[in-house]
């Protein structure tokens, strides 16, 4: 938690800078009315009347020269945890942004803001790790009463509250962690990028806003752990305009007068300070003012920087600006060290202030028991009276002038009291006046009471804060490691990327190299081949006219071309015209022959799908012979071991019938068939069911099945179905006529 150190005055310091006379003032004639004393660096006169300030600048001034007299100090005293503010105040085109920031990377012209910063990092690199500080800016424009963040161009209306301390503060600003002078530079580029600037007749770059640029420096000590806070406010405000001058007009204007309500509102409250005798200080009249209320008046160490022209041109603005100066030469601010107590720190403050309010409870009790023998009319011996010490309450948080008025009171008792004359002309007022000091003790206890129990929720608040904050400083620590080894991985692929890098880069300067070789031989060959390129460019266009000639005698149209072997290449361009319709009637062509082929594609596709059918039939028929062969073989090894003997003679010649059923099988079957083996092969077939189970040679017996039993005796052996393929079908039928035919005399089938 933040608490204050001792108090101590501070007068704000007032420095005055006069500018040179710019190309206009001396192109209109105009002349110097400043009068500077030689021996006397710190008083100038105007007509006659001297104003006096801590330091005046005249032209000649360099911006080094500036900055140690008015801003060297105050970075001292804000690294030692003090607030400071340094603002420029002017009429415009006076030289306030020359002063506060002038060139920010040009050594000799930079500005007071940019010396700051360096000064800042040069005492952080002096530490030698004694300390750890942080550091974060901010940067804010106050444009038509509007507070405008800088850094962020979406916060365009931020509020102005105050914290518990009744400091006011800019609400969401936003604050940038800053580890270098350059990250400062960048975030000033940033915001003077977008900061409200303007034409006029005075200034070319004026500029239509106040802008405030904050530092703030927070450091710990890490052997003591003592912890000091300072900011740093560097205001650059618009300067104060004559339209009659500055020929404003529409929205300038209106930029115009708001700017000179600040202004008022600033001079207002610099009135209100140096007269010392007013009660109430307008600081809410303008965000301006709120913003710089600690500046003027507070905690702060302030130095103003008027800035005038020395031009009579300019005399009325140049008085009204020093009178300025001088007004707010007489305020005085009272100034604290920003310190941040630990727990510990807080607990040992607290144990002082216990003590103190025992002792005085202590001595309290005492006069009260003395008191109350001078009122009972018991005289007290000086040894036994109570002698208070005024230095006792010295140390005390609380009022010590109403303690020392009890203590000189209750010593006149003593003194008055130690007459026992005296006793009895003791009057009813003094012993009045005395219980009004004893009340006014009781008081005091019951204050210091209070203030007891205040520390000590202050003590168990700042102690959850000290847990909050330690697991936050872990977490802190932990993504800090984090990111460490993240850092070192990007450095490692860094390193990595550099070597690429610059192989690379040397592979593409050999590359470069043979480039610029290739090129002049390519160039060098181009002007060789574009003459053959010319020439072989007429030939193949001729081939293309022969070639166009040639594909439409294939589609039997008739050429429009008379294509000559050796044409005039200036009569090219008409034979490509008649190239062309004649192509557009090849296209016709070509359409309709495509037609006729996507016919015959699909004919053809039906052709193959029906050939494909009949393959697949063939197959099944050849599947089913090899079948059958195989069934065959078994069967004729079948008879040889029962003995019958294949090719014996029908006992009758064969027929016309037997000749066609032979005719048939042999046109559906792929081989020869042996008319003399009919029965043997009827007999094979007939016995291939599982259901015959018998086969006898009985040369004397006829069959006993007639034509129409037999065939449905022979579908029921072969387990045919009723959509049998007709191949089979037709070979089956076959077999069945020629045995029905020969009537078989000589086998017998029984099933």
């Amino acid at each position: 938690m933040s608490t204050q150190g001792k108090e101590t005055s501070s007068s704000v310091k007032v420095l005055c800078r006069f500018r040179p006379l710019n190309s206009s003032e001396l192109r209109n004639g105009n002349k110097s009315i400043v009068q500077f004393h030689g021996n006397d660096e710190n008083s100038v006169s105007i007509q006659g009347k001297v104003y006096v300030f801590d330091k005046v600048f005249p032209p000649n001034t360099t911006q080094t020269q500036v900055y140690d007299v008015a801003a060297k100090s105050i970075v001292t005293d804000v690294l030692n945890g003090y607030n400071g503010t340094i603002f420029a105040y002017g009429q415009t085109s006076s030289g306030k942004t020359h002063t506060m920031e002038g060139v920010i990377r040009d050594d000799e012209l930079q500005g007071i803001i940019p010396r700051i910063v360096h000064d800042i990092f040069n005492h952080i690199y002096e530490v030698n790790g004694n300390a750890e500080f942080i550091i974060k800016v901010s940067y804010y424009e106050i444009y038509m009463e509007k507070v405008r963040d800088l850094l962020d161009i979406t916060k365009t209306n931020l509020s102005v509250k105050e914290d518990k301390n009744r400091v006011p503060y800019v609400k969401g600003a936003t604050e940038r962690f800053v580890t270098s002078p350059e990250e400062v530079f960048d975030a000033i580029e940033e915001g003077k990028s977008i900061r409200h600037i303007a034409v006029t007749n005075m200034n070319e770059h004026s500029s239509r806003s106040h802008s405030v640029f904050l530092i703030n420096v927070q450091q710990e000590c890490l052997e003591s752990h003592r912890k000091l806070s300072g900011k740093l406010y560097l205001v650059d405000l618009a300067g104060s305009e004559k339209v009659s001058k500055t020929g404003a007009e529409g929205h300038v204007l209106d930029e115009a007068k708001n700017i000179n309500k600040s202004l008022s509102a600033l001079g207002n409250v610099i009135s209100a300070l140096a007269d010392g005798h007013k009660s109430h200080i307008p600081y809410r009249d303008s965000k301006l003012t709120r913003i710089l209320q600690e500046s003027l008046g507070g905690n702060a160490k302030t130095t103003i920087i008027i800035c005038c022209s020395p031009a009579e041109f300019n005399e009325a603005e140049t008085k009204t600006t020093l009178d300025f100066g001088k007004r707010a030469k007489t305020i005085h601010n009272v100034v604290t060290i920003n310190e941040d107590l630990t727990a510990d720190e807080w607990k040992c403050k607290y144990e002082r202030e216990k003590e103190k309010v025992a002792r005085l409870r202590g001595r309290l009790e005492q006069l009260e028991d003395e008191l109350m023998h001078w009122r009972n009319g018991q005289i007290v011996s000086s040894q036994d009276q109570i002698h208070l010490n005024i230095n006792f309450l010295d140390d005390s948080t609380y009022s010590n002038n109403s303690m020392t008025e009890s203590a000189r009171a209750v010593s006149v008792c003593d003194d008055t009291l130690t007459d026992s004359d005296y006793r009895e002309s003791f009057s009813a007022s003094q012993l009045d006046a005395l219980r009004a000091q004893i009340e006014e003790q009781d008081q005091l206890i019951e204050q210091a009471k209070q203030d007891h129990l205040a520390l000590e929720s202050e003590i168990n608040r700042i102690q959850k804060e000290n847990e909050h904050y330690k697991k936050e400083i872990q977490m802190v620590i932990g993504n800090l490691e984090d990111l460490a080894e993240r850092y070192e991985e990007k450095m490692t692929e860094i390193e990595y990327k550099n070597q690429e890098i610059t192989t690379l880069t040397k592979n593409l300067e050999m590359h470069k190299e043979n480039c610029d070789e290739d090129s002049f031989t390519f160039s060098r060959n181009l002007q060789a081949t574009s003459t053959q390129s010319l020439s072989l460019s007429n030939e193949t266009l001729r081939n293309l006219l022969a070639d166009i000639t040639e594909v439409a005698h294939s589609l039997s149209l008739e050429s429009p071309l008379h294509f000559k072997q050796r044409a005039n290449p200036q009569k090219l361009e008409h034979e490509f015209a008649k190239t062309q319709y004649f192509i557009n009637q090849m296209k016709q062509q070509a359409k309709v022959l495509l037609q006729r082929c996507n016919t015959l594609e699909t004919q053809f596709e039906k052709s193959n799908n029906k050939i494909i059918e009949r393959d697949e039939e063939l197959n099944n028929a050849k599947t089913l012979i090899n079948k059958y062969e195989k069934r065959l073989m078994t069967m004729q090894i079948l008879l040889e071991k029962r003995g019958l003997k294949g090719g014996a003679p029908f006992p009758r010649p064969i027929g016309d019938v037997e000749r066609r059923s032979l005719k048939m099988v042999k046109r559906y079957h792929s081989f020869d068939v042996n008319p003399d083996k009919i029965p043997e092969e009827a007999l094979l077939y007939s016995s291939l069911s599982s259901d015959c189970s018998e086969l006898e040679y009985s040369p004397e017996r006829k069959i006993t099945k007639k034509t129409e039993g037999f065939w449905q005796s022979l579908i029921h052996q072969f387990h045919l179905p009723f959509t049998i393929p007709p191949l089979e079908f037709h070979l089956l039928l076959s077999l069945a006529m020629v045995l029905v035919t020969h009537q078989c005399p000589q086998y017998l089938i029984v099933c």
